[in-house]
């Protein structure tokens, strides 16, 4: 009779996405990144990913800064690379790790997009 592992796997990706999460907010709160939220979009059909994390920046360096420091501690610790990237060169940088989305924003731009307010049908939790 053949075991069904469905559970552990999801119980082992659960985790795993939980060291990733503890990982990028790490590298966040490292580069000082402020206001740094996790929006939880499991349960909103067709959204992009599971999970995404948002943070404010005060300049385009300050934005690579952070955006370097994540990727150095994922590759470091985890050896995952990012999948996609955009705007290395913006007030938005995107680094897309399929399953989480982290995104580092200018104060301006963030005000602009309200990320929060357009999936807000997601759990959001906030981070000091």
């Amino acid at each position: 009779m053949k075991k069904d592992n469905t559970k552990n796997n999801k119980s082992i990706q659960s985790i795993q996405k939980n060291k990733n999460i503890t990982l990028i907010i790490e590298g966040i709160r490292e580069k000082k990144g402020q206001d740094i939220v996790l929006i939880d979009l499991k349960n909103i059909m067709h959204s992009p990913c599971s999970l995404f994390v948002i943070c404010t920046a005060t300049s385009k360096i300050h934005i690579n800064a952070i955006a370097n420091n994540i990727e150095k501690l994922l590759l470091d610790e985890l050896k995952l690379k990012a999948w996609n990237q955009e705007g290395r060169a913006s007030n938005w940088r995107l680094i897309d790790y399929l399953d989480i989305v982290v995104h580092i924003l200018k104060e301006e731009t963030r005000e602009y997009y309200k990320l929060e307010e357009l999936w807000g049908d997601g759990i959001i939790k906030k981070f000091n």
